[in-house]
């Protein structure tokens, strides 16, 4: 009977990191440690985002950041909660986040990894209680260890990064992650404060009927992704579109589909960000089987120029990735 118990209740993410990194004949635990560092803010951040309504730390802060766009109140929480955790875990030397205009060096010169990070993506649903999420990319720098930081270690191309993950705060809070090595999923169970493997070695559909995009902006759209959102249209495909990327990406995940945020008439060079949304998601989308592009080239071969740097985004599915490139 105990044996059944303990193996219904599944295997917690320190020890699925634990065996995974015994599979590294030369691995040191850094890595593994600053895993741990980033689901132990995850944990933070599900605690917060569940008692929003109850402590009033929904709504706007009233400052923007570098985007121009107007702080949440748990954008800048998440972005304290997650720079603590790193500061204090020690693997970290540098942080690149949507929150902050430059580089965050922790004064690590020991540190061997740099995080970028969207601390709290789709925060203006925070209001409306629509799932949202944290985002992370994690590079090895390529400076010696012991010296400062450079534009070099955190302007790397995204095929460059060891990790990269997500969390989602929603209907259950997950933590999704790859190391080059195939993508899982866990779920946070608060009753015990762990996170438990859910989805093993996730792979998304080869094709799929769902396209998520704003439709809103299709007049300024290019005549190239009017004719794909027409073709979705006419092979009956269903819309589907959150507003949160990350919620709308791991459905696309679990069940098939696209996700595009192309270059608009408003937004030339596209929305999202490259070295801490794009990249991300585009390395999991690869290790799950599907693609992520600009629309003409891999997301992953592209050389960032800036620490903001904006891109056009098409991932997914991969025949619906490639069909939407035609």
């Amino acid at each position: 009977m105990q044996t059944k118990l303990a193996t219904s209740v599944g295997i917690t993410l320190d020890r699925f990191i634990k065996k995974k990194q015994n599979d590294f004949a030369f691995a040191s635990g850094e890595l593994s440690q600053l895993l741990r560092d980033i689901a132990l803010a995850g944990k933070i951040i599900h605690r917060e985002v569940n008692r929003a309504g109850l402590l009033n730390i929904g709504g706007a802060y009233g400052t923007e950041n570098i985007q121009g766009e107007e702080q949440q109140k748990l954008d800048v929480i998440a972005n304290i909660r997650f720079i603590r955790a790193l500061k204090n875990g020690g693997e970290v030397c540098a942080i690149v986040s949507e929150e902050d205009d430059e580089i965050l060096d922790l004064n690590n010169k020991d540190g061997r990894y740099i995080v970028s990070m969207d601390p709290l993506d789709g925060s203006s649903n925070i209001d409306v209680n629509v799932s949202i999420g944290t985002i992370f990319s994690i590079f090895r720098r390529v400076s010696p260890v012991g010296s400062k930081v450079t534009d070099e270690d955190v302007l790397q191309k995204g095929s460059e990064q060891v990790a990269a993950g997500y969390l989602l705060y929603g209907s259950s809070t997950m933590l999704v992650y790859t190391t080059g090595r195939g993508v899982n999923g866990f779920t946070y169970d608060p009753s015990l404060g762990e996170f438990f493997l859910s989805h093993a070695d996730m792979r998304i559909p080869e094709d799929g009927k769902i396209y998520s995009i704003n439709e809103g902006s299709y007049r300024s759209l290019q005549p190239k992704v009017q004719q794909y959102i027409e073709s979705c249209k006419d092979k009956k495909y269903t819309a589907r579109y959150i507003g949160s990327l990350v919620a709308d990406f791991h459905r696309n995940l679990l069940k098939g589909g696209i996700y595009i945020y192309p270059s608009t008439e408003k937004a030339p060079d596209g929305k999202l960000r490259l070295n801490y949304e794009c990249n991300a998601l585009a390395m999991i989308c690869e290790q799950a089987g599907g693609l992520a592009t600009d629309g003409e080239k891999r997301i992953l071969d592209i050389q960032p120029k800036s620490l903001h740097q904006r891109v056009p985004f098409y991932t997914g599915s991969k025949k619906m990735v490639e069909e939407s490139m035609k």
